[in-house]
């Protein structure tokens, strides 16, 4: 049985997953994101595919972040008629971020004078086609089988394993990592084992550096909100709304209720952040078992003295008039829209304020501009002087760093033959694919886009 995978994006860039895998001619997606961050990221979301969405006969999606969902809609209204198979979990907080997407995209659409990538109407249609598969469930379909593991990277996000037989009726395998968490996490579960795959599909967002020592992330995280809070300032935490804001929430609470930091008020400033902490609160079964102890000691481990949801627009403008030290976490995660971009604009000039950057920036987002220590950044028209101060905790990351992708690449080495190095930007891909190929002497690439890899 033939079978081959065709990379379309999240080559050479750490967004815009897009995998195609042809088994005897039955066309597979594994992911549909959008390309986000790069100045052409808009007009290159909006160009086809590179194939005919009528042609695919389903899709397959490892979790529900805006890269690696956010065109699927796209792709239904361009005449996808197949079925979409998840966890439970990501068809859930999927539909809020797609939701959420759209009123992103009309914006965009409205300034560029162009009609909107796809609407509420492709929304519903795409929900309709949508089926869930739980963890390690086998799922047989005409010449393969599917298995979902848990990968640890934010709530219901899984690793996808495909199994079919070659042409010599010998069982064949193919991993798709997705995004792999940085395990141990403070909420989700470890991430399983790659077990026996003979191929995988792995991200590098990581890939060429590591994080801090997770026993000092949280001793870092307060010694920045103590100093700021006693310079009398701000404290803003761009945070996507998804998974970052509520190990954020977690790591507040518990450092204010053993009174490690000042009980100052704590503004979760995204309804949806709101919307998604309320998915978290009802799947508690998926959290690891010292979460899952706390809460059956009692402890609401998203809620404390002070934390405040802001839903309306109105709440959000009135969290500047306090002039009282506070902290702010507010979506999006690099500060490429949402409400931290109006209270980035207010506290950016402020010296007693700091903007705490707690994951990955991508190339060409503000986040990235002020992580790579920009004097001065441009939101909307006008030119702001960065006089803050500007912190990063890169172990709050949802990623594996670079020693653990190669320590996870080394549990699978006894049957795997070859791995392609994706969802990085460049010199990370390539720098992990070395890493893969001296260390653990297993073949190791960063595909091209849109060239057939056999898979024998």
């Amino acid at each position: 049985m033939n079978a081959k995978v065709i990379f379309y994006s999240g080559v050479g860039s750490v967004t815009g997953a897009n995998f195609l895998l042809e088994i005897n001619n039955k066309k597979i997606l594994v992911d549909c994101g959008l390309i986000q961050g790069e100045k052409f990221a808009m007009r290159e979301n909006r160009e086809g595919f590179g194939y005919d969405p009528v042609s695919i006969d389903m899709l397959f999606i490892t979790h529900a972040h805006l890269d690696h969902v956010g065109r699927i809609p796209k792709l239904v209204k361009e005449g996808f008629k197949g079925v979409i198979y998840s966890t439970p979990e990501t068809m859930s907080l999927a539909e809020l971020i797609l939701e959420d997407a759209i009123n992103i995209l009309e914006k965009e659409a409205r300034q560029e004078g162009v009609l909107p990538m796809y609407e509420v109407e492709d929304l519903r249609k795409t929900m309709t086609l949508w089926k869930t598969i739980p963890y390690h469930t086998q799922s047989r379909f005409d010449n393969f089988s599917v298995y979902l593991k848990d990968a640890g990277h934010i709530l219901g996000s899984s690793m996808i394993e495909f199994t079919w037989k070659n042409e010599e009726n010998i069982d064949r395998k193919i991993l798709f990592t997705g995004d792999l968490g940085n395990t141990p996490t403070p909420l989700l579960r470890d991430t399983e084992s790659p077990s026996d795959a003979d191929y995988m599909v792995m991200e590098s967002v990581y890939g060429d550096r590591n994080h801090e020592p997770k026993d000092e992330r949280v001793e870092r995280l307060k010694k920045i909100i103590t100093d700021t809070i006693e310079r009398g300032g701000t404290v803003i935490i761009p945070s996507f709304s998804m998974e970052r804001t509520q190990v954020i929430i977690y790591e507040l609470n518990k450092l204010i209720e053993s009174h490690s930091i000042p009980s100052v008020p704590v503004y979760i400033d995204s309804p949806l952040a709101t919307r998604i902490t309320e998915v978290y609160k009802a799947s508690t079964d998926l959290f690891n078992e010292k979460a899952q102890a706390e809460i059956r000691n009692g402890d609401d481990i998203f809620n404390f003295p002070r934390l405040l949801f802001t839903a309306s627009g109105e709440m959000s403008r009135e969290i500047d008039h306090s002039k009282l030290p506070k902290i702010i976490v507010a979506g999006s995660g690099m500060s490429v829209g949402g409400r931290v971009i109006h209270h980035e604009e207010r506290y950016l000039e402020d010296p007693k304020s700091t903007i705490l950057l707690v994951g990955y920036q991508t190339i060409g987002t503000l986040g990235r501009h002020l992580i790579d220590g920009a004097k001065t950044v441009t939101i909307g028209e006008n030119k702001i002087k960065v006089k803050a101060e500007i912190e990063s905790i890169l172990g709050y990351s949802s990623h594996k760093d670079s020693d653990h992708l190669v320590e996870f690449v080394e549990m699978g080495e006894k049957t795997l033959k070859k791995v392609f190095v994706v969802m990085g930007e460049l010199k990370a891909s390539t720098f992990l694919a070395q890493r893969i190929r001296d260390e653990i002497d297993i073949n190791a690439t960063v595909p091209d886009r849109e060239i057939e890899y056999e898979l024998v």
